[in-house]
């Protein structure tokens, strides 16, 4: 049964925390856009499933988002109370380490149980379902934003399309019409226009680029500045066409392995990855417990000089498991045992600290003269 005092921090706490996390997911959601609209840019994504790409990659953020916006939420709310008085006033009413601690775990328990659900299972569905959209794309010229009856630009500046009409899945079309500028070694620009009685779309056996296969038809490549032409009918052109994909830079195939997967898997890989899904979790109750000190404030102190302090603590945590996955990513190490230990260390003397500011201390006696 929560008493009015268990209520009230519950509330003060899980409403800044909430407003924290929202301003941190508007800051997240500004700087993935602008990654993925510089991948629509450079034709690494069509246009139309730019939007779905954005949330799922915003999804897999939140694993760091929520312990950070947990942490954050709590510095603010319980610095709010101490710089107001109002934790002097409940201490001064009888309120001690266990009346602030009963809230905070139960909070704690709830954030650990979501970050869990969602670095063990709701993250890598994101990333699944992001490549399984990808690959969609590859697959068909509908979600590269083709469509009957107009002009469409390829994607990587590729040239320009037109086709009378398209079956339904896409990859089947009929009269057919592309323009597109190359420049050769030498620096000379052509123009090479294809025409088709109908087409389709089709895949390399690996699966990596997708080609236009061309029907009956005609190909002219016209220098600019020249007389030179080449005119050639066809019975069959192939075309290759930009390829719709994710960064190479990004791609990790451990990580869109579920975690069952990974919890079986022998490779250095798929066990940092492991350990990364598993400490996060325990990231948010270490850095809540670190929130309960570093909070503390008297009423004179500056709103924000504890901010500074705590943003730099989590920082140093942060980079020290980055530096623990590293190790274990390069197969330095076999198992997950230094991320636990930097995380029970952390715990330990954010304990330690809290305990610090609870302990009776025993009252000076003035010097005898």
């Amino acid at each position: 049964m929560l008493s009015i005092l268990d209520r009230y921090f519950l509330r003060e706490l899980g409403q800044t925390m909430l407003a924290t996390a929202i301003v941190l997911l508007a800051i997240m959601s500004g700087t993935t856009f602008a990654q993925v609209l510089k991948q629509v840019a450079n034709g690494s994504f069509p246009a139309s499933v730019m939007f779905q790409v954005l949330g799922l990659n915003m999804i897999e953020g939140l694993p760091t988002l929520l312990p950070l916006s947990a942490f954050l939420g709590v510095l603010y709310g319980l610095g709010r109370m101490y710089r107001e008085s109002e934790m002097h006033v409940l201490a001064s009413s009888g309120m001690g380490a266990g009346g602030l601690l009963r809230p905070m775990t139960l909070l704690a328990v709830l954030v650990s149980v979501l970050v869990a659900v969602v670095s063990l299972w709701l993250g890598p569905w994101a990333y699944r379902t992001s490549d399984a959209l990808v690959s969609a794309a590859n697959r068909s010229v509908i979600a590269a934003g083709l469509d009957a009856g107009r002009f469409t630009p390829l994607p990587s500046k590729g040239g320009i399309i037109f086709v009378d009409t398209l079956s339904r899945d896409g990859s089947v079309l009929g009269n057919t019409f592309i323009a597109a500028e190359r420049i050769d070694k030498d620096g000379s620009r052509k123009i090479k226009l294809i025409t088709g009685k109908h087409g389709q779309m089709y895949q390399e056996s690996s699966g990596t680029d997708r080609f236009l296969a061309l029907y009956n038809g005609w190909q002219y490549e016209i220098p600019l500045g020249a007389d030179n032409w080449r005119k050639m009918q066809y019975e069959r052109n192939d075309t290759s066409l930009s390829n719709v994909q994710s960064d190479a830079t990004t791609e990790d195939p451990a990580a869109s392995l579920d975690t069952l997967t990974l919890w079986g898997a022998d490779n250095a890989d798929a066990r940092a990855e492991f350990a990364w899904r598993t400490i996060a979790p325990a990231m948010s109750l270490v850095l809540l417990m670190l929130a309960l000190p570093l909070s503390r404030q008297t009423p004179r102190e500056p709103r924000f000089g504890r901010l500074l302090l705590a943003v730099l603590s989590f920082y140093v945590y942060y980079l020290l498991l980055a530096l623990c996955r590293g190790q274990i990513a390069k197969g330095h190490w076999h198992h997950a045992g230094p991320m636990w230990f930097v995380s029970l260390l952390v715990f330990g003397f954010a304990a330690w600290m809290f305990r610090d500011q609870y302990v009776e201390r025993k009252p000076r006696k003035a010097a005898a003269r």
